[in-house]
């Protein structure tokens, strides 16, 4: 029988091999990694443009088909609860990291590169447009796509939104680890993995106890909507928490999640509509990390986060995420746009991320998909009331 590997121990084994091989290995053969990463690490620029305009596009035009004040209701309340994590990820990240980071800096000056080695050689691949470009077209044509009545340009973007899925999840996604360890490899060799696996448990600790303060203040409303115990609540969710752990997957999970909603006692005919939407629109455990991670690569790299960096950086990412891949790393890929224009990373500084965020994947995942019945709760509160007719007239018959 073959043993196959999920995506998070291939990235652990990755880190763990990067840094046992880093620390003996001749610098011809570090050197022989730095080139592979600048070729995959191009790739991904190069491919950046594409996977934007395949989420964001065809994302907004299918949210904007959709009928009713229900949907508007839905998607308002996730965005708001996706930026609201934001918010908080970023005071506790910028209030509490400067002092665990402190120290642990990378390297102290303006190349935070400067202590990888050099690869043998480059090979460019530029993209075919800038990211800003690509945002723009993205948000235009998707905008257009809601307002018109036609469906073909629509199912000509839903069809390359799936190209772009499949991209990820045959090219990217399986070669990340190697990537991931060729990092790893060469920050070892360059004296650097120490500060490196420092800032990680720490970010990694802020993260999980940022996403357990979420899902208390998501339950906490909901139940004082529908005046019930918000512990109690979250004991009902536990079994779509802990699916979503294992599959890395909201649109995986959507079947437990669905029924254990019902079971705080929301209208079915409201979960049936909000939990399959709230899968895609709903970030709130993915923006934390995201938030989170970014400010601790940042700091590790000696830049200073700022509100008014990531005001508008939480904003955009809030959107850019809407309609990613339901793959284990679809947020983070979505992201990597909006952190290269708004926050100035560099290809190591998104290595560092995509690492450090691919590591807790399903953490996020999971609190994304635990928080879909908190949010359900309050849609079920305020949802249009010829909805709630319908349903209680549908439980009489």
């Amino acid at each position: 029988m073959k043993l196959k590997l999920g995506l998070l121990p291939r990235i652990i084994l990755a880190i763990i091999l990067g840094i046992v091989i880093g620390s003996f290995a001749p610098e011809k053969l570090v050197k022989g990694f730095a080139t592979f990463n600048g070729i995959f690490g191009n790739f991904i620029g190069f491919v950046i443009p594409f996977i934007i305009i395949g989420f964001i596009a065809p994302g907004i035009g299918q949210l904007g088909k959709g009928a009713g004040k229900l949907l508007g209701l839905t998607t308002a309340f996730a965005y708001i609860s996706t930026i609201i994590a934001g918010a908080i990820a970023f005071l506790a990240s910028y209030t509490l990291l400067p002092n665990f980071i402190s120290g642990n800096q990378l390297i102290n000056a303006d190349n935070p590169e400067k202590f990888l080695l050099e690869p043998f050689f480059v090979l460019e691949m530029p993209p075919i447009m800038e990211v800003i470009s690509a945002l723009l077209f993205a948000f235009i044509i998707g905008i257009g796509l809601a307002s018109i009545k036609g469906n073909t340009l629509q199912h000509a973007f839903d069809d390359f939104q799936q190209i772009v899925e499949k991209l990820i999840k045959t090219a990217i996604i399986p070669i990340l680890p190697f990537h991931i360890f060729g990092i790893f490899a060469n920050m070892t060799y360059g004296g650097q993995v120490q500060s490196i696996l420092s800032v990680f448990a720490k970010v990694f600790v802020l993260i999980i106890v940022l996403h357990i303060v979420m899902l208390i203040l998501q339950y906490t409303v909901g139940g004082l909507l529908h005046k019930k115990n918000p512990f109690t609540l979250l004991k009902i969710m536990s079994p779509a928490y802990f699916t979503a752990v294992g599959t890395q997957s909201s649109a995986a999970t959507i079947p437990v999640t669905l029924g254990q909603v019902k079971k705080t006692g929301v209208q079915g005919r409201i979960a049936d509509f909000t939990v399959p939407l709230l899968a895609t629109v709903h970030l709130s455990g993915s923006m934390i990390t995201l938030v989170s991670c970014s400010v601790g690569v940042m700091l590790l790299n000696g830049s200073t986060p700022t509100l008014s960096m990531y005001i508008p950086f939480i904003l955009m990412l809030g959107v850019t995420m809407v309609a990613a891949p339901g793959v284990p790393g679809g947020a983070v890929m979505a992201a990597l746009g909006v952190l290269e224009t708004m926050l100035g990373f560099d290809q190591t500084m998104i290595s560092l991320m995509i690492a450090l965020y691919l590591a807790q994947d399903s953490l996020g995942t999971a609190t994304n998909v635990t928080g879909d019945g908190a949010l359900t709760m309050i849609v079920d509160k305020f949802s249009p009331k010829k909805t709630r007719t319908m349903e209680q007239t549908k439980v009489v018959i």
